[in-house]
């Protein structure tokens, strides 16, 4: 049988779709250290990007399922935007804060093994850590 590819880049399309035909501007945050990352790093903050995915916003606008890409003005200079789908961590509608972000496992076989945090003993169980939802503005 053969293996379902990742869920995150057919998510984040849905998304996208969903927010721009909704009428309003969608955003994804980025992790700007994730390998294959090319972003302006002058915008990058606590090793994140915010990034404007409208069509308004961006030229040549590709999401693909390993790679989003596209140019894009910051400060007047274009610049062009590369990162693996699986470096975005969740997309949501500047207007609303309505979208999504994309746990570990969404992200398929590329994902490096989680970080080391908590011990299971703090988190109240041996269990595996659940993903959970906040909002960004």
């Amino acid at each position: 049988m053969l293996k379902a590819p990742p869920k995150r880049p057919y998510l984040l399309r849905a998304m996208h779709q969903w927010i721009t035909d909704s009428g309003h501007t969608p955003h994804v945050i980025v992790d700007a250290e994730r390998a294959g990352s090319d972003v302006p790093r002058a915008y990058v903050q606590e090793g994140k990007i915010v990034l404007n995915l409208s069509y308004t916003a961006t030229q040549r606008l590709k999401i693909d399922n390993d790679v989003v890409e596209f140019d894009a003005r910051f400060a007047g200079v274009v610049h062009h935007v590369r990162f693996p789908v699986s470096a975005v961590m969740g997309i949501y509608a500047r207007e609303t804060g309505e979208g999504m972000m994309f746990a570990e496992q969404d992200a398929g076989p590329e994902t490096p093994p989680p970080s080391s945090g908590p011990a299971p003993s703090e988190e109240g169980g041996g269990g595996p850590k659940r993903p959970q939802l906040r909002v960004v503005k």
